[in-house]
């Protein structure tokens, strides 16, 4: 799923999997959980427009046309593989489930551009894996070339209607799952099609265009906001050369993929280019960016959702599992929401989850993805876990790390705190060019990483008192400020101020941490009128005798700043604040 890294320079040359027996150990679960042997062969299937898709169907012994059983479909993450699925997609064909896992269109073998999980593009491809599921045939064959059909699949469960309440034809008992790209997937499936039945996506995104040029301020829905904010550096190459990488190294890349944008569309590569030299990326890059994003059609995924978010991820962070979550339940979705331990920074903690050796008997977040397909799938009555659980670092544990998660009924508490956090007058300069002046741990592939301290007059700072007592904080912070600077409001976009804000925790050595490595970004259009700046989400505790502190700066080695200098005044007073959700 490569959900904890980006591995856009690990692509390995792809081996064909061969038809093999896969022996089991046991773990707890349903009657229908028994371990069984299963076989995995190869199959190459025609997407149309001349697209191949490669994929392993993963076939337990125990699925058969006299007792058919629920299916899995389930794709990698970001320049990975149908490989590195391996883990979990025998975790649940050793349950019972047919898998079939697939490299994505541009990656792993598979045909055509990347094309950033658009449902008219990459979920109808998914949907004709669906219709292979339920039986149909001329889709599926042994070769790439497709000229020898594989036999029509006779074993899957299958369903009298869809989502829709209506009939269709080649209808299976399906649902899917899978991290990073290979969990947005999900969402665009969904809207094209009502046959699938359930989804659990992880560390994904709502709004693609907040994810690479976040704005933390002026958030009309969601994170969705009417103005780009920062641009990711280190993140937004990562994925570039992700991509660039994924096409040149395959072997079956057709020539055309390599033309203009190398494997992309090419408002991508301008997206690149334009998030370097300005910051700021055109309408066009933002809407192509927002095609391929679930905030767009949210209200076409009607089926349950179990969302999975990192609490170790600053490419798209807990804020974006907050905006789906959300959206989904007002429009009456079941959903879930997870936040583990891991994520697109970091991996996962001991016992929380381990994408290449899922363990529901020894991993938190395992068990749940299992507790959530058998109820929706195979009809267990098992309970699906608690409506919102999160990962708390400060516990300790061995062994399973269901001691360190807190579990709630709501994901949305009244239970707040606010600070007025300005006690004195400060002043600083944004730097010219989108220059970095502080160091913030670096991001994917870690291109840019200088300079590793603050650069003395670029950034103003204020702590609290220390804390008479620990202090929990799980949820997305607030920062209410009123700055004076000398750019006009309503500036062309790329020369409005932009400030970074972080929160951070202060211990009584002295030594500083940035809670989560999170920072948010703000392209302010109107610096004249209090902004309240939403900074991303973290679960945290604040030990007794920390200060909490408030760093506003200009700049940051992760993100393109605002390209004209400007002199800031934050003054002090109580319309100054912070406001933290306490759990």
């Amino acid at each position: 799923m490569c959900v904890t890294r980006i591995r856009s320079l690990c692509i390995r040359a792809l081996a064909a999997l061969a038809v093999v027996a896969v022996s089991a150990t046991a773990w707890p679960g349903p009657a229908h959980a028994r371990p069984r042997a299963v076989t995995v062969q190869t199959l190459h299937f025609d997407a149309g427009g001349g697209c191949d898709i490669v994929g392993g169907l993963y076939t337990p012994s125990s699925a058969t046309r006299s007792t058919p059983a629920s299916a899995i479909l389930t794709t990698n993450g970001f320049a990975g593989s149908k490989d590195d699925l391996t883990g979990s997609a025998l975790m649940f064909a050793k349950r019972g489930y047919v898998v079939l896992a697939y490299s994505g269109l541009g990656f792993g073998g598979s045909g055509c551009r990347v094309t950033l999980d658009t449902p008219s593009i990459d979920g109808r491809a998914a949907s004709k894996l669906i219709s292979y599921l339920g039986g149909s045939s001329g889709i599926a064959y042994r070769d790439r070339s497709h000229r020898a059909p594989a036999a029509p699949v006779r074993n899957v469960r299958l369903d009298d209607r869809g989502s829709d309440g209506r009939h269709h034809a080649y209808d299976p008992r399906v649902g899917m799952v899978g991290g990073s790209y290979g969990g947005q997937i999900q969402f665009a499936t969904a809207s094209v099609d009502p046959r699938l039945d359930t989804i659990v996506p992880m560390a994904t995104w709502n709004d693609l265009s907040y994810s690479v040029f976040p704005n933390s301020v002026g958030q009309t829905r969601g994170v969705t906001t009417a103005t780009p904010g920062a641009a990711k550096i280190n993140w937004g190459m990562t994925f570039a050369a992700g991509g660039i990488v994924s096409g040149v190294t395959d072997p079956a890349v057709t020539p055309d993929r390599l033309t203009g944008c190398p494997n992309f569309p090419r408002e991508v590569c301008d997206g690149v280019v334009e998030g370097i030299t300005s910051g700021v990326p055109e309408p066009r890059v933002v809407d192509r960016l927002r095609a391929g994003s679930v905030a767009r059609y949210l209200d076409r995924v009607r089926i349950p959702t179990l969302l999975i978010q990192g609490q170790n991820d600053t490419l798209f962070n807990l804020n974006e599992s907050l905006a789906t979550y959300r959206g989904l339940r007002a429009n009456g979705v079941p959903t879930g929401l997870i936040w583990y331990s891991g994520g697109h920074s970091g991996p996962a903690a001991p016992g929380d989850f381990d994408e290449k050796r899922p363990d529901p008997a020894r991993q938190y977040v395992a068990r749940r993805q299992i507790e959530w397909i058998d109820h929706y799938l195979a009809g267990s009555p098992g309970s699906t876990g608690p409506t919102f659980a999160y990962f708390r670092d400060w516990v300790s544990y061995r062994g399973d790390a269901a001691p360190a998660y807190a579990t709630s009924a709501e994901v949305d508490l009244d239970s707040t705190v606010t600070y007025p956090f300005v006690d004195r007058t400060a002043h600083f300069t944004t730097p010219p060019f989108g220059l970095p002046t502080t160091g913030d741990s670096p991001d994917g592939l870690k291109l840019i990483t200088a300079p590793s301290h603050d650069v003395p007059g670029t950034f103003a700072r204020w702590d609290s008192a220390p804390l008479r007592g620990s202090t929990d904080v799980v949820g997305a912070p607030t920062v209410k400020l009123r700055l004076r600077t000398n750019v006009r409001p309503f500036a062309p976009v790329a020369d409005r101020l932009v400030v970074f804000v972080r929160i951070q925790d202060v211990a009584p050595s002295g030594q500083v941490t940035t809670v989560g490595d999170q920072v948010a970004p703000a392209r302010i259009a109107d610096p004249t009128r209090p902004a309240t700046i939403t900074v991303p989400a973290f679960v945290h505790r604040f030990d007794r005798g920390h200060r909490i502190r408030v760093l506003v700066s200009g700049g940051s080695t992760n993100y393109r700043g605002g390209s004209v200098p400007a002199p800031v005044t934050i003054t002090a007073g109580a319309q100054q604040t912070l406001t933290l959700p306490i759990r």
